[in-house]
């Protein structure tokens, strides 16, 4: 069953060790879905976190990127504590995606960070090339982040608002989309194998690009309805 709807800073870890990797050089109307895991089938309405976001979001926001096709990147921050800086995110803009600071995380490596970016805003981050596999993203504000080839292995987004944000071939290998706002979200060419989709809040026309993606899994597709 489908049905439609119209419709979150800490400070940075003492002695964090995180560090950049080696460099290598997002229609309101929305669908409600369950995952079948656990023996779970059919759709619920969404938890008012993310559906409150979603409705005053529908009035301010523009479809638009944060990084237009063939715009390029800014040079990377030569910033030393760039990485640290997702831990405090942006303390202004979430649905437009204006921001107080540049949060540059490119090549930055998340990986099993459990505690510092938890409900954090990380509007208009610069993500590609970063790993936040098995991290804790709930509740996390994405809005037009640009994520192209980041690996969120095993991710947790519960909760999460991720509006036009690019995950262009990401990895999201086993990431839990679970009452998860993906308003106007690409995943072009994104790895999606065994991705948890529950109770997930998407756009009829996202979800048409979303079932593009073959990478899906077949129980996944059926719980999104996919055609």
């Amino acid at each position: 069953m489908v049905s439609s709807c119209l419709a979150s800073p800490g400070a940075p870890r003492a002695g964090s060790a995180l560090r950049p990797l080696q460099q290598q050089q997002t229609r309101w109307g929305c669908r409600v879905t369950c995952s079948a895991d656990a023996g779970r089938t059919g759709t619920k309405a969404a938890g008012g976190f993310a559906c409150g976001l979603l409705a005053a979001w529908a009035v301010a926001s523009t479809p638009s990127t944060a990084i237009a096709a063939g715009q390029r990147l800014p040079p990377l921050s030569t910033d030393p504590n760039r990485c640290e800086v997702a831990f405090v995110g942006n303390t202004i803009g979430q649905a437009n995606g204006v921001y107080d600071k540049v949060l540059d995380l490119r090549f930055c490596d998340y990986t099993n960070e459990k505690n510092n970016l938890k409900g954090k805003t990380l509007s208009a981050a610069l993500m590609s090339d970063a790993k936040f596999d098995g991290a804790d993203l709930t509740e996390v504000v994405m809005s037009k982040a640009y994520a192209v080839g980041a690996s969120f292995k095993g991710t947790d987004f519960t909760n999460a608002v991720i509006d036009r944000a690019n995950f262009g071939k990401a990895d999201l290998e086993g990431a839990i989309f679970k009452n998860t706002v993906l308003s106007g979200s690409t995943f072009d060419d994104a790895n999606m194998k065994d991705v948890v989709f529950e109770d997930t809040i998407i756009g009829y026309i996202d979800l048409q690009k979303l079932c593009r993606n073959m990478s899906i899994n077949e129980d996944a597709r059926l719980d999104l309805g996919c055609r």
